[in-house]
């Protein structure tokens, strides 16, 4: 995302040092399958990248992911980035020994190296930009991959009509409840993704991963309110 928009959208709690405390115990009481998820990523993309891959993470802050794929990959290097600083420092502390293989840029989309990487990933993050911005930010991700390169992004998004999205957002907030987050910040969490989040459907996300110029796009991954797919550059 570019500095302008992406300061416009991106959630002020990642700034926060309370809330960047927490964070990682946060995805996987609200995303179901949140560890799976990292794995299949890691099998998705180990499909067409080669074993020494050098692979672009955008929305790298915390950390989780690109911990995950650099155990599941031991050849693999990466590039992580994100806007926030403190999440970028709890990416560090996650990664440990494992940073060595890993360089984390502050910034958007374009402070990213030009490359080419091998493979790319953008993991709970699409979903803070508005349709023009999202569309920019994924062309700019093709952009630096090689060509067929494969791409795992995976977001909210869920059916957006009036008779359907309320009971899916009533969902999202009773998985995090039997995850053990307290009701009151669960229902928070639900208005908050109500008012503030941009969710779209999952045919209008995959419609802007073909525009963006990702070709083959594959749903291999519906999660309540979650989907991820699978695309090549």
């Amino acid at each position: 995302m570019s500095t302008s928009e992406g300061t416009q959208h991106f959630p002020s709690a990642f700034s926060d040092p309370a809330a960047v405390a927490r964070y990682a115990d946060g995805p996987r009481r609200y995303v179901p399958g949140y560890s799976d998820l990292h794995r299949m990523t890691g099998i998705l993309l180990a499909e067409r990248a080669p074993r020494d891959a050098r692979v672009l993470v955008l929305g790298a802050g915390g950390g989780l992911e690109l911990k995950a794929l650099a155990e599941l990959h031991p050849a693999w290097t990466f590039v992580g980035v994100d806007p926030s600083e403190p999440m970028l420092d709890l990416a560090s502390r996650a990664l440990g020994p494992l940073g060595a293989r890993v360089e984390l840029v502050r910034g958007y989309i374009e402070d990213a190296p030009p490359g080419p990487f091998d493979a790319a990933t953008c993991l709970l993050t699409l979903h803070f930009l508005q349709a023009a911005e999202r569309q920019r930010t994924l062309g700019e991700i093709r952009r630096r991959l090689k060509p067929g390169a494969p791409f795992v992004a995976a977001h909210g998004s869920f059916p957006q009509n009036a008779a359907e999205r309320p009971a899916w957002l009533s969902r999202y907030a009773a998985f995090a409840i039997t995850s053990g987050v307290d009701p009151d910040h669960a229902n928070r969490a639900r208005a908050a993704v109500d008012a503030s989040v941009n969710m779209f459907s999952p045919e209008l996300d995959e419609a802007i991963l073909r525009d963006a110029g990702f070709s083959n796009v594959s749903l291999f991954f519906a999660a309540f309110t979650w989907r991820g797919w699978i695309a090549y550059a």
